[in-house]
Protein backbone atom coordinates (compact mmCIF):
# COMPACT_ATOMS: atom_id res chain seq x y z
CA UNK A 1 0.00 0.00 0.00
CA UNK A 2 1.96 3.55 1.11
CA UNK A 3 5.19 3.24 0.86
CA UNK A 4 7.32 5.18 3.34
CA UNK A 5 11.02 6.97 2.39
CA UNK A 6 13.00 7.96 5.17
CA UNK A 7 15.02 11.25 4.51
CA UNK A 8 18.18 11.72 5.49
CA UNK A 9 19.21 14.83 7.41
CA UNK A 10 22.71 16.26 5.98
CA UNK A 11 25.42 16.17 8.41
CA UNK A 12 27.91 18.72 8.98
CA UNK A 13 31.16 17.88 8.02
CA UNK A 14 32.84 19.95 10.89
CA UNK A 15 31.15 19.01 13.86
CA UNK A 16 28.86 15.99 13.30
CA UNK A 17 25.27 18.14 13.89
CA UNK A 18 22.24 17.97 11.67
CA UNK A 19 21.53 20.24 9.50
CA UNK A 20 17.58 21.36 9.61
CA UNK A 21 15.91 22.61 6.45
CA UNK A 22 15.77 26.21 5.98
CA UNK A 23 19.42 26.79 7.84
CA UNK A 24 22.03 28.83 6.82
CA UNK A 25 24.57 25.78 5.08
CA UNK A 26 26.17 25.04 2.37
CA UNK A 27 27.21 21.83 0.60
CA UNK A 28 29.98 21.68 -2.11
CA UNK A 29 31.76 18.53 -3.29
CA UNK A 30 35.65 17.40 -1.98
CA UNK A 31 37.59 20.32 -3.48
CA UNK A 32 40.32 17.66 -4.11
CA UNK A 33 38.48 14.02 -5.03
CA UNK A 34 35.53 15.60 -5.82
CA UNK A 35 33.57 12.30 -4.99
CA UNK A 36 31.98 13.48 -1.31
CA UNK A 37 29.46 16.56 -1.40
CA UNK A 38 30.82 18.10 2.22
CA UNK A 39 28.21 19.72 4.04
CA UNK A 40 28.73 23.00 6.51
CA UNK A 41 26.57 24.64 8.98
CA UNK A 42 26.46 28.10 9.69
CA UNK A 43 28.24 28.31 13.00
CA UNK A 44 31.23 26.22 11.26
CA UNK A 45 31.13 28.42 8.43
CA UNK A 46 31.76 31.71 10.53
CA UNK A 47 34.33 29.99 13.07
CA UNK A 48 36.39 28.42 10.24
CA UNK A 49 36.72 25.40 11.65
CA UNK A 50 38.55 22.68 9.57
CA UNK A 51 36.70 19.97 7.91
CA UNK A 52 38.20 16.49 6.65
CA UNK A 53 37.00 14.61 3.86
CA UNK A 54 36.02 10.92 4.43
CA UNK A 55 37.44 9.36 1.43
CA UNK A 56 40.64 11.10 0.46
CA UNK A 57 41.25 12.98 3.82
CA UNK A 58 41.77 16.78 2.42
CA UNK A 59 41.27 18.68 4.93
CA UNK A 60 39.96 22.57 4.33
CA UNK A 61 38.97 25.24 6.61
Amino acid sequence: MGESKKVRMPICTSCNRIIPPGTNATKFPCPNCGQIIIWRCEKCRQFGRQYKCPNCGFTGP
